[in-house]
């Protein structure tokens, strides 16, 4: 495959998922109706992407044999989750096209690196400092000021591996409790929204938005996204400007997210991006009904080498996570008009865990003529 003569899969090829949640579950669903197969590879016997593929592998991301094998039965790779191991990322792309490319993921695994990238973009983002020591903490804190959150450059996800360090709070224990080598502090945003663009980018370079989506979070995880955002046309329109650029420096082929902030501003509000997901993302859930083509069908289309879609939205939208023992509620969605259900088919319920989401697309009048 080279950017001249793009891998394009045909009905019938086999694609490789690396990761088995939720994500790898609906990236499967999604790319049987077109006609494609897909395998997942995960370490948990429990995946709840295995219950709707003919083939799984179940083996660890270091089990050298079984990744060898598992490239073996595919034509093409991709992943549900961005902490794919570097070293099981580079002995499969030797074997097969792994979209979107693995070494995306050495900018979007670090935080630091991720900022860095994105500010050379001349995009905004909040004010950083990398962080390695106690001094270099206490450092960043007279630079940046309080308050302000200290986060694992790697491995960080809905809230994990961060905390936020508040004026008369020490330092000094906190860099202990997070327990790490290698962080990054950032000035903590008072923003008005928080807000997310879907993207997907063609081998070929065609980008597709979908409409921003507001999103509400409880407890570090998103609880709420809405679509559209209850921001000004020009404001949206700058949201995927962003999202459209930052895909084009990355060369990526798949769907990705940006999740920013809007903040006020002296001459209005203005963006700063928070983070960026290199994959299918909750935040754009809302599409599997809310609009004419989902995410998930999107970022197949892409890997594939198939047109991408327009994406029309059918109304406004609303999704909700369905976390922890809230799922045992979920008789009431089913009875809810115009809610659609969606259950993960995970075990037992944790605090935190995302267990499945309902989406509400809420009715278009007519116009009169």
């Amino acid at each position: 495959m080279t950017a001249a003569n793009p891998l394009k899969l045909k009905p019938g090829d086999t694609i490789g998922i690396l990761g088995g949640g939720q994500l790898g579950r609906m990236l499967a669903t999604a790319a049987a109706r077109l006609g494609l197969r897909c395998r997942v590879f995960s370490p948990d016997p429990d995946s709840p992407a295995f219950d709707v593929v003919m083939d799984a592998t179940c083996a660890e991301y270091a089990d050298v044999e079984a990744l060898e094998l598992f490239a073996a039965d595919v034509d093409i790779i991709t992943y549900e989750f961005e902490n794919v191991p570097a070293a099981s990322a580079m002995i499969l792309a030797a074997r097969r096209p792994v979209l979107p490319n693995r070494k995306i993921l050495e900018t979007t695994q670090d935080r630091l690196a991720e900022k860095d990238f994105v500010r050379q973009l001349g995009i905004g983002t909040a004010d950083y400092a990398d962080v390695s020591s106690v001094a270099s903490l206490r450092a960043a804190i007279a630079r940046i000021g309080l308050p302000a959150v200290l986060k694992t450059r790697r491995f960080g996800y809905d809230g994990k591996g961060q905390s936020i360090i508040r004026e008369g709070d020490d330092p000094e224990q906190i860099w202990e409790d997070l327990a790490t080598k290698s962080a990054i502090l950032e000035a903590f945003i008072p923003f008005e929204r928080e807000i997310s663009v879907i993207a997907a980018r063609s081998a070929g370079g065609q980008v597709e938005c979908f409409d921003v989506t507001e999103n509400e979070h409880a407890d570090h995880i998103l609880k709420t996204s809405r679509a559209p955002a209850a921001i000004s046309d020009a404001l949206a329109a700058q949201a995927r400007g962003i999202a459209e650029k930052i895909a084009t420096a990355l060369n990526y082929v798949g769907v990705l997210a940006v999740e920013l902030f809007v903040v006020a501003g002296d001459g209005g509000p203005k963006l700063l991006v928070n983070e960026i997901a290199p994959r299918v993302h909750n935040s754009g859930h809302w599409t599997l009904d809310g609009a004419s083509i989902s995410q998930f069908e999107q970022h197949i289309r892409a890997i594939a080498g198939w047109p991408l879609g327009k994406p029309v939205r059918h109304g406004p939208v609303t999704m909700t996570n369905l976390i922890g023992d809230e799922i045992n509620d979920y008789e009431r969605w089913l009875t809810v008009p115009g809610a659609t259900v969606h259950l993960y088919g995970k075990g037992a319920p944790r605090p935190g865990r995302k267990m499945g989401h309902v989406t509400q697309v809420a009715p278009v009048s007519p116009k009169i003529a």
